[in-house]
């Protein structure tokens, strides 16, 4: 049995094959340009540098300070009092912290900053509006270090 092809799709092969060749040339030029070319800009210049040495970056040494930090804290009248020191005792100055208070019913958030009463003691002094079971989250901050805290307050 011999079928012989009709005229029509034996002109057409040609013209897809060089429709195939052509898309590769154009494909592979433009693969070799963007290769060449200078790629993504990486904002750490450092970054791959770094490689899998994570307990050498400055943000697992920051870290590991903050794993050391003790919190106590204390409510005298309408004074919230923080005092914060490292794992030898000492106390941990010159850090920044933030009180954020959820009060139900308001929509946002009440941001108090804290004040470094003594050296390692912060303090925030609470309105006399501010009343009943509140949730609040403690941030403090120091060179990168960072140290978070979930408070229950009942005034």
């Amino acid at each position: 049995m011999n079928k012989v092809m009709p005229q029509s799709k034996t002109k057409m092969y040609p013209a897809m094959i060089i429709l195939l060749i052509g898309g590769f040339l154009v494909f592979s030029a433009w693969s070799a340009r963007q290769a060449a070319g200078l790629g993504t800009k990486v904002t750490d210049a450092d970054y791959y540098s770094k490689g899998l040495k994570y307990n050498t970056s400055q943000v697992e040494k920051r870290a590991a300070e903050v794993l050391g930090w003790n919190l106590e804290t204390g409510l005298t009248g309408r004074a919230l009092d923080f005092h914060l020191t490292d794992r030898d005792g000492s106390e941990v100055k010159q850090a920044n912290g933030t009180l954020y208070l959820a009060i139900p019913g308001r929509a946002e958030n009440i941001h108090l900053p804290l004040q470094e009463a003594t050296s390692g003691h912060y303090q925030v002094n609470l309105a006399e509006n501010i009343s009943g079971t509140i949730q609040a989250r403690l941030e403090l901050e120091r060179d990168g270090a960072r140290l978070n805290r979930q408070l229950l307050l009942n005034l």
